[in-house]
Parts: C-alpha cells; structure tokens; sequence
C-alpha cells in the first residue's frame, strides 16, 4: 500500500507569527480554546466597534493567521463586521499534529467557543471559508446555526483533488477521512456567496462552478476577473468588498438553521 503523507502534500503549517493585528493598528483580543479531544488552538478576535455580525474565518491549507494580516484589515476597513480567524492545529501558536479528521475537531471548536461568547450573537455568524477552508466552513454550516456562508476558491472533494494531483497513486482507503463538500453543499440552507478567480491556478474555475450549482437556493455566484488563487481580494479590489458588504447586509437573522 502507498503510504499518503498530509503534511507536506496536503497541509503545509507553520508555527511562527509574523505579525498580529496590532501592527496594523487593530483593536484584537489573543484567544485561547480547547477542541474535543483536548488540543489548545489559538485565534485573533477583531471586534468592529458594535458590528451585529461576526465573520467567522477557516482559512486555507499553509501558513497560519499572520499571513493573512493585510486580508483582515481591508475586510474590517471595508466590510465592518467582527472578525474571528483561528489557526488549525499545528499551525502557528496552536498545539497538536495536523491531519483531515483533526481539522474538523477544530473547526466545530471554534464555532462553539465563538458562540459562546457574551459579546457575539450566536445568530449572526456568518461563515467565510478560503480553500481548504470552504470545505470545513461548509460542513459546520451542515451541522450548526449560521446566518450565511462565504465560499472562496473553493475544492468540491478530496476524491476530485486527488484525481487533479495525485493520479499516480491508487484510490484513498475505504474509512479514509476525506472533504467532501460537493456532497454536503446540498444540505446548506443558509444564504451562500461562492466566489472565485478567473484564472485560479491550484482550483479550478470548474469546481467552484460544479459546487454553486450543487448549491440549493438562496445563492450567488462571484466570479473575479483576472484574479488566481491568492490574490482574490487585490484583484477583486473595491467590488470585492462591496459583494461582501452587499452580501452581508441581504442576511436576515430569521434564516438561520437550527
């Protein structure tokens, strides 16, 4: 049997900051929370003065939440909401070994901790996934209450993925956890936004069309010219955050899943 390896192929952590939120001159406070299986994950929350909403961020698959610096600061300049972004474990301060069934455990950690808050209204968080984010967005939107759900350069499957990289090794095996949300997007009530670059060169145009169309109403599609994998939020520039904002705004607490 081939032997996959995640780390490496799949997820590329890393554990040092590069920066933090107040060097960009935002107001954040350094967040601490446990999973389920006992692992300590770290986080930035970025409050917008009393904004009623809170973007929940599962971002994509190397680096960890410094990377992401500039993004959060145009999205709370421009968008205005609050701003929650936590890194999966191995990645930057979090603990624990990195690996697909891990990063579920994480993403539903920090929707819990987020919702729990006394400062956040648990029915006003909208999800915003990036890459492999989107598939961990969209299985927690299956399972939780959300107002809406934001996906970005988004994969339809690990099988798909596998098939685009990996052709030379045989199929995963059977029980193999694997993202799949071209099966679960069905599934997602909620308002859902699903945008991607023209010229996307890591995921394809294609999977983020195959996914919106998988997609039951309400819906949107957002497709940025020009833009590849990365640079959706400069390429996208002013328009970018205004589909965000616009987006955000349509959002009716009383849609939210239960």
């Amino acid at each position: 049997m081939v032997f996959f390896r995640e780390k490496g192929t799949v997820f590329f952590p890393d554990p040092t900051l590069i920066g933090t939120p107040a060097d960009l001159r935002l107001t954040y406070e350094e967040v601490f929370f446990t999973t389920d299986d006992g692992i300590r994950l770290h986080g930035w929350y970025v409050p917008f003065q009393k904004s009623p909403i809170t973007l929940l961020w599962f971002h994509g698959n190397a680096g960890n939440i410094s990377h992401r610096l500039e993004n959060i600061a145009l999205l709370h300049e421009h968008v205005r909401v609050n701003i929650f972004i936590f890194d999966y474990r191995e990645y930057g301060k979090s603990e624990g070994e990195i690996s697909k069934a891990g990063t579920f455990r994480d993403a539903f950690a920090a929707f819990g901790y987020l919702c729990s808050r006394s400062d956040v209204d648990p029915s006003r968080v909208v999800l915003f996934g990036r890459s492999l984010g989107t598939a961990l967005a969209t299985a927690v939107a299956v399972e939780r209450p959300c107002l809406g759900i934001i996906l970005e350069s988004a994969f339809t499957s690990t099988d798909d993925i596998m098939r685009l990289y990996f052709r030379f090794l045989p199929p995963l095996p059977p029980g193999t956890v694997k993202y799949d949300s071209l099966a679960l997007i069905g599934k997602v009530t909620v308002p859902k936004l699903v945008i991607h670059g023209e010229h996307d060169e890591i995921i394809p145009l294609w999977m983020g069309k195959r996914l919106y169309e998988a997609a039951s109403p309400p819906k949107e599609f957002y497709l940025i010219r020009g833009a590849t994998h990365n640079d959706t939020y400069l390429a996208g520039g002013e328009d970018y955050f205004n589909k965000l904002k616009q987006f955000m705004n349509t959002l009716n607490p009383r849609r939210a899943t239960s």
